[in-house]
């Protein structure tokens, strides 16, 4: 019986500016199932040598497509098949909200999860240099049936609809707290606010395992820095685990030829 082709997806939840960083999520399957096998807060916190110091304080950067990919094929131990990216991307110019962003706000919106509208500022050049630097290296943006390689958008808010068979959006957004709980006080606010990642993280667990033992959920007194940073990493592992459901066949492209957002199926 001939061993499973390995396979390996990479997770980035993209920052629409340069200023802040982006959370990057490597997952592999050598037939046993899904596997994390690497979360870092930033660009840099992946491509960092091993052994190196830590990063106290991740900052944003310009990605470099060809330097992540080589990175996770070292470390996967074989080529990624798949990107799935949080942000909107497009084969054309991104100026207003695109028919994708309309199908999710339509099927999703009364679970409180439509999208952001963009714009041709945000993420503006960000988006179309991301996608076109994938594509120069064989990753083109994935809009329907994926065969061979690709890049894919993904949004997490109805992906956790799925994963979790919620009514409606997860409150986990750290910068929300206030909206989500108002009539209570920040130390509540933000001890309900880790549960709920509990509850996410063990929801993963069963998808892809090692997301458990890499996230530890941070401590009540953690600094907002700190708590951003986690919740970056959380979102990079969702869309990473929404890769995973693309090649499993397991997700469904709203939009048309020109964009679309991939979401897993119940």
């Amino acid at each position: 019986m001939m061993a499973a082709q390995k396979r390996a997806v990479l997770g980035i939840d993209a920052a629409w500016t340069e200023q802040q960083p982006s959370g990057v999520a490597l997952i592999s399957d050598d037939g046993s199932g899904w596997r994390l096998v690497e979360v870092a807060a930033s660009y840099e916190g992946l491509l960092r040598e091993a052994g190196s110091q830590p990063i106290a304080r991740h900052r944003g950067s310009v990605p470099d497509a060809a330097a992540l990919l080589a990175v996770a094929e070292a470390r996967a131990g074989c080529p990624v098949d798949m990107v799935a990216i949080d942000m909107p991307l497009s084969l054309q110019p991104i100026i207003t909200r695109r028919p994708s962003d309309n199908m999710i706000s339509t099927v999703y919106g009364a679970r409180h999860a439509s999208t952001h509208t963009p714009s041709a500022t945000r993420p503006g050049k960000i988006s179309d240099a991301l996608r076109a630097g994938f594509a120069a290296l064989g990753y083109p943006l994935a809009t329907s049936a994926v065969e061979g390689r690709a890049i894919a958008e993904v949004y997490p808010h109805p992906a956790l609809i799925e994963l979790a068979a919620a009514e409606r959006r997860l409150p986990y957004k750290a910068s929300k707290v206030a909206k989500y709980w108002p009539g209570e006080p920040p130390t509540v606010r933000r001890q309900k606010l880790i549960e709920i990642w509990g509850q996410i993280i063990s929801l993963l667990e069963s998808r892809v395992q090692g997301v458990l033992a890499a996230l530890p959920l941070p401590a009540p007194d953690a600094r907002g820095y700190e708590m951003k940073a986690f919740e970056d990493m959380l979102d990079a592992v969702i869309c990473a685990w929404v890769g995973a459901a693309i090649l499993d066949g397991r997700a469904r492209a709203y939009g048309d030829d020109i964009s679309a957002i991939w979401v897993p199926v119940p």
